[in-house]
């Protein structure tokens, strides 16, 4: 098999999209693990420290649909190689022009959203020179790109205190001219392109309730895990007292477990059904954010705590993947683009309004709360779904697959 997979695609396509998708993850969460630096000097409140790393996952929400249609109209090569040069030329001008200012940190923020919509280019581009019977494969590789997230957390705080902030944004210019490098070379266009989506399409789908549970429940895995992995810098700073630096690799543990463990939400949903996988899922990370919520003594007990959850939220991603391709068999190109842009939303929804209700109520406990509720909705509105969706798409007369 491992034979037949590498012959039946584009091997220098694949890596060049997991390698674009890998370090345009790194630099789209890189304003959490320096926010400790950044904030300190641009004598931030709380409130905008959460609205400083959440900014650019709301635009890396908004801009998937705008990349998913740029990849649909100009192929998914020419797409890539645009929001590539544009986070490049971003992270240029603040590393030479300096951010002075909250507001030019948001507007860095959004720029950085190019690289959060990376998710709807790489996948595209990856997943048309296989065959379906290597989809899971192409795209476990491709998408195993969310790994990007630990770098930003392990190296940018040490560099920050070795050079300053400011300079983080010219360093990594280095791995991402390096990869668009790699990309110009190597990646290229499947000559099996399916034909361009209308907006009339993407409005269609959304005609469809399904297509709303299965946004609303990528909201709460992946929003979870995006907006911690943004947050956690700051958390672990605030609630321990740790510097910037021990901080980002206790940061980086997390998101490390949260990106492992993707592929093998995917792998269990396949053996016990995507259904059955987020049940115990939502369940586990409703009862792991509650306990957050109230704040453990030491960091050693904290992270028990934390890193769990956020391998839960991570399996929770891998699943709801596992069900999307079965309901919306042909409109799967849309639906990825939906249900993405619904996940950096509840991303941005988490890490705005930890940093808010900080700054109001003194604690992140009411914020950590109320995620832990969306995880019991989505709980109780899978449970609510999970019948209808057994008899009607997911019966054994319609899929083999485990639903």
């Amino acid at each position: 098999m491992k034979t037949s997979f590498w012959k039946a695609g584009h091997t220098p396509t694949l890596f060049s999209a997991f390698l674009y998708f890998d370090l345009s993850f790194m630099v789209w969460v890189l304003l959490g693990p320096l926010a400790v630096q950044i904030a300190a000097d641009l004598q931030l409140t709380p409130a905008q420290k959460g609205l400083m790393v959440a900014t650019p996952v709301l635009a890396g929400a908004l801009l998937r649909i705008v990349m998913g249609v740029l990849v649909d109209h100009l192929k998914p090569k020419i797409a890539g190689l645009i929001g590539q040069v544009i986070v490049i030329l971003a992270l240029l001008a603040a590393w030479l022009h300096g951010i002075q200012n909250f507001q030019q940190a948001l507007l860095l923020g959004i720029f950085l959203g190019f690289a959060g919509a990376a998710f709807a280019v790489a996948l595209p581009l990856a997943s048309r020179w296989y065959p379906p019977e290597h989809q899971g494969t192409a795209l476990g590789i491709a998408g195993a790109g969310n790994s990007g997230t630990v770098f930003a957390a392990l190296f940018a705080p040490s560099l920050a205190a070795a050079y300053g902030w400011n300079n983080v944004f010219g360093m990594a210019l280095i791995p991402l001219v390096t990869a668009l490098v790699v990309y110009v070379l190597f990646a290229k266009d499947s000559p099996d392109a399916p034909p361009p989506k209308s907006l009339a399409q993407y409005a269609n789908v959304l005609k469809d309730k399904d297509a709303w549970w299965f946004m609303f429940f990528y909201s709460v895995t992946f929003g979870g895990f995006v907006g911690l992995a943004s947050s956690l810098t700051i958390y672990f700073n605030d609630l321990y007292s740790l510097g910037p630096v021990i901080a980002g690799y206790c940061t980086a543990a997390c998101v490390f477990a949260g990106s492992l463990v993707r592929p093998i939400g995917g792998y269990v949903a396949d053996r016990i059904g995507g259904i059955r996988t987020l049940l115990i899922m939502y369940a586990m990370a409703a009862l792991l954010i509650f306990w957050m919520s109230f704040g453990q003594p030491t960091i050693a007990k904290s992270l028990m705590v934390v890193i769990p959850a956020m391998a839960t939220l991570g399996m929770g991603n891998g699943a709801v993947f596992q069900l999307v391709p079965q309901r919306f068999r042909k409109e799967i190109g849309v639906m990825t683009g939906l249900v993405g842009m619904a996940g950096g939303v509840g991303g941005f929804y988490l890490a705005a309004s930890l940093g808010y209700i900080k700054q109001h109520s003194g604690s992140y406990q009411i914020g950590l709360l109320i995620f832990a509720g969306l995880a019991v909705m989505a709980l109780l509105g899978l449970s609510g779904v999970k019948t209808r969706w057994r008899t009607t798409w997911g019966s054994a007369t319609a899929t083999a697959a485990k639903v």
